[in-house]
């Protein structure tokens, strides 16, 4: 063997390429990606020199091929490519973090997208996990020589003549002890489905061709249909449920960017903060943490990106920071919410499907970016009370000016969605006008909150569901701001005036006490609850029948309950149900006029109360504490001298006479 050259690799720590440099392969298992990386780079460059005429030979269809040989505990990665001459060798491997693709795009005056540039020197990956590194090499050009190139991992290299007569390279790995797992064929296909599966050259272990090749990012959305999105999406994630929607991305200008991602069916094991989508390079698979790509308001997205123009030489705080990730970041955002728009208008029915687990996500996505708020803000939509009535179908007035078409068609798709139980703010306010301008009534629970949810819609009030995490602390306070002149009223908070009635009969003021009926119920709960932070009211409830409306009702004001929510929240803690509210005792109630009469048909006796002004004490605590438990505002303690009331009360009705 004829010995051509010995030295020494030439390391230039100045311009050692930036991954290399940034320590992003600190993965053993990247060299696999780099070499096949490498290998479809020289097959790119073999098409490109053939194309330009300089190829005087038939080309052959491009192929990897990957071998192990546990004899010699090698693994070794073919190409059929542009290979390698001496003086190529000497100026492509021994001079590190030279990229040869760089040049040769230069030289042909291609599309950077189609020379894997990014994995250029990714070669020297391979060290990582060898004890020495050889190359077998036959450049596609005339009257060159095959040459054979090893190292031990050392600066030291030698080239030797090479017996190869086919043209291309192939890279030989002699594996440490410790790394002999890449013998593993098992080992060897995941890699291969991991990083290179959507390569566009056939990579073949075994005789088989194991990775899939085509790319669905990269293929026309003319010729796809919604079958072949669900089929990827289940190769990408299978055992899922499939996804609400997707959108595909295909952009270059002003960076390329190519990619599909979903919004999948959200289930409670799915961690929403952590990224769940694969950042690509010219196809070949680089990261699956992309979070600071994405807005963070659509970290459940999951799918495909893939852009040479993103990175991968800085820091991920700096990634956050660069221009074009910011860039591709608001062009994803957009095409969420033009995406949203389009089944928004097109279908009623699938939207609500997809808003039930998109909604609160673009809620988070309107109080934290002004631009995306402005794609959105006609598209959020809100459970609701209202009933569809037939009469509430619009007719055209053709005398009407301005486009009385597109007026009718709003309402029509407004009308629409009420079908559905959702509705817009706007068509909230302008069905309410005549009732409560400028008032919306809302719930954050309608299991707790469903007596004073009763009371509402038994005078036709429409409330709307603000129950998701996101309404109470942030996005009521944010919609407030938008629709300043708007006063958000929960339920509970307080008793609007259209609930309630003014019945004179029950005011006649007593003679011998000079007190009304209202001044005698209050003073009995007073007595009787024995709680001077409980501030106790007396009102006449509205209802069909007079059993409708419940005998009390516990408000928790606006301002203060939101005031206490946020302390809980800043302090990550549940609210605790506070000490001081009001207690509404509807006078209207049978039962509150029973107590009533109950507390003054005895003579109260000198030293002990009577029976029955006890029996009106108990029921008058009982009506409270009913009220409690409908807020959830009865802790273990309390819950106990409830049940013993109870039991009490009970044994005491059912009293033989």
């Amino acid at each position: 063997m004829t010995v051509l050259e010995k030295g020494n690799i030439s390391i230039h720590t100045e311009n050692i390429f930036p991954i290399i440099k940034k320590s992003l392969y600190t993965d053993h298992e990247i060299f696999l990606r780099e070499l096949i990386s490498n290998a479809v780079d020289a097959l790119s460059k073999l098409k490109m020199a053939s194309l330009a005429g300089e190829v005087s030979f038939d080309v052959s269809e491009p192929e990897i091929v990957i071998t192990i040989d546990k004899t010699d505990k090698s693994l070794s990665i073919t190409d059929n490519g542009i290979g390698m001459n001496i003086d190529e060798i000497k100026k492509y491997i021994n001079q590190v973090a030279f990229s040869s693709a760089e040049e040769f795009v230069k030289k042909y005056e291609k599309n950077a997208s189609e020379i894997i540039g990014h994995f250029g020197l990714g070669f020297y990956s391979a060290f990582m996990i060898s004890k020495r590194v050889e190359i077998d090499t036959l450049s596609y050009k005339e009257d060159s020589k095959p040459i054979h190139w090893s190292c031990d991992g050392s600066p030291s290299f030698e080239l030797t003549e090479s017996s190869r007569t086919e043209i291309g390279t192939t890279v030989k790995l002699t594996l440490m002890d410790e790394e002999h797992e890449y013998l593993e064929p098992e080992r060897i296909r995941q890699l291969v489905k991991t990083y290179s599966d959507f390569v566009p050259i056939p990579i073949k272990f075994e005789n088989t061709i194991i990775n899939k090749q085509k790319a669905l990012w990269k293929e026309s959305t003319q010729g796809l249909n919604d079958n072949d999105y669900l089929e990827f999406y289940r190769y990408l994630y299978p055992y899922q449920e499939d996804p609400l929607l997707w959108i595909h991305l295909n952009t270059d200008y002003p960076y390329l960017l190519n990619g599909i991602l979903y919004f999948p069916k959200l289930r409670p094991d799915v961690d929403v903060s952590q990224g769940h989508i694969k950042l690509f390079c010219n196809q070949v698979f680089v990261s699956d943490h992309c979070e600071e790509i994405i807005p963070d308001f659509l970290m459940p997205l999951r799918g495909v990106i893939d852009s040479p123009d993103i990175p991968l030489n800085v820091s991920r705080s700096a990634l956050t920071n660069h221009r074009t990730v910011r860039s591709i970041a608001n062009h994803i955002a957009k095409k969420i919410a033009d995406r949203l728009k389009e089944i928004y208008e097109n279908s009623p029915e699938e939207y609500i499907k997809c808003w039930q687990d998109v909604g609160t996500f673009v809620k988070y996505g309107s109080l934290k970016d002004e631009k995306f708020k402005k794609h959105v803000e006609d598209i959020l939509v809100y459970k609701t009370t209202y009933k569809v009535n037939k009469s509430d179908v619009p007719q055209v007035q053709v005398e009407e000016e301005g486009d009385a078409w597109k007026d009718v068609t709003n309402e029509k798709n407004e009308l629409s969605y009420e079908k559905t139980g959702y509705t817009t703010l706007s068509a909230y306010l302008s069905r309410n006008k005549k009732r409560h301008e400028n008032r919306i009534f809302y719930c954050t629970d309608p299991d707790v909150q469903a007596t004073h949810i009763q009371l509402y819609e038994n005078q036709g009030l429409e409330i709307l569901y603000m129950d998701s995490f996101i309404d109470t602390n942030y996005f009521i306070p944010f919609l407030e701001k938008e629709y300043s002149e708007v006063k958000f009223s929960r339920v509970d908070s307080e008793l609007d005036d259209t609930l309630l009635q003014n019945d004179k009969v029950n005011e006649i003021v007593d003679p011998n006490s000079q007190k009304t009926r209202n001044d005698k119920i209050k003073e009995l709960f007073e007595a009787s609850l024995d709680n001077a932070k409980i501030n106790i009211k007396t009102q006449s409830l509205k209802s069909d029948l007079s059993q409708d409306a419940p005998p009390g009702v516990i408000l928790l004001p606006e301002a203060a309950r939101r005031f206490k929510e946020m302390m809980a929240a800043s302090q990550q803690q549940t609210m605790d149900f506070p000490d001081e509210h009001i207690f509404v005792v509807n006078t209207n109630h049978p039962l509150v006029e029973n107590i009533l009469q109950l507390s003054q048909g005895n003579i109260i006796q000198l030293e002990n109360e009577s029976p029955s002004g006890q029996m009106a004490k108990m029921l008058c605590r009982h009506i409270y504490d009913l009220a409690l438990i409908t807020q959830k505002g009865i802790d273990g303690k309390n819950m106990k001298s409830f049940m013993q009331r109870s039991n009490e009360l009970l044994t005491n009705l059912t009293k033989s006479k």
